[in-house]
């Protein structure tokens, strides 16, 4: 009787497995190439973007907007980590700012997704410096979202979220 039933379950469990898996076939030569090669394109535009987010932490502490003029769209739209809503020229405004000096201005803990023509990255913006003599150092949470376009990549959007004093600072 145990031999029966086990039998029959050995023998379900083998029927549900067969059932289940999708008959596989060799890929041809094109279709592992064309794999290959979106494999490495995801790879090359996932390096540019972590490029372009530290290439804007860079700007930010130079006050230089010539990188935002490039790559933020002309119908970009952000939130500043206090709330207050910015177009590119309001952001490029804040960015030369003379009364916010920064000694450090990094982002790092780069995270990208990306969807086709489509990327969102996440990152930690850590900066130090003097704001109207005063100093000033803080982290933030930001979000951008790329389109990859005839010029590129560009920044339609952003979001940023200031976090709390108490949270340990790696730098």
């Amino acid at each position: 009787m145990y031999k029966a039933a086990l039998l029959l379950i050995l023998g379900l469990g083998l029927v549900g497995r067969a059932a289940g898996q999708a008959p596989t076939r060799p890929l041809s030569a094109e279709e592992r190439e064309e794999m290959i090669r979106q494999a490495a394109q995801s790879e090359i535009d996932r390096q540019e973007i972590v490029n372009l987010e530290k290439e804007a932490a860079h700007a930010i502490q130079l006050n230089n907007p010539t990188f935002f003029k490039r790559v933020f769209s002309d119908d970009f739209t952000g939130t500043l980590s206090h709330g207050q809503p910015v177009d590119k020229g309001s952001f490029i405004d804040i960015v030369q700012n003379q009364e916010a000096k920064y000694t450090l201005f990094n982002a790092s803990d780069i995270v990208i997704r990306t969807y086709d023509q489509t990327a969102v990255t996440t990152c930690l913006w850590s900066f130090r410096g003097t704001y109207k003599g005063k100093p000033l150092s803080s982290q933030m949470r930001v979000l951008h979202v790329y389109v990859n376009g005839p010029r590129g990549w560009r920044v339609v959007a952003s979001q940023a979220t200031a976090l709390p004093p108490d949270v340990p600072q790696p730098l």
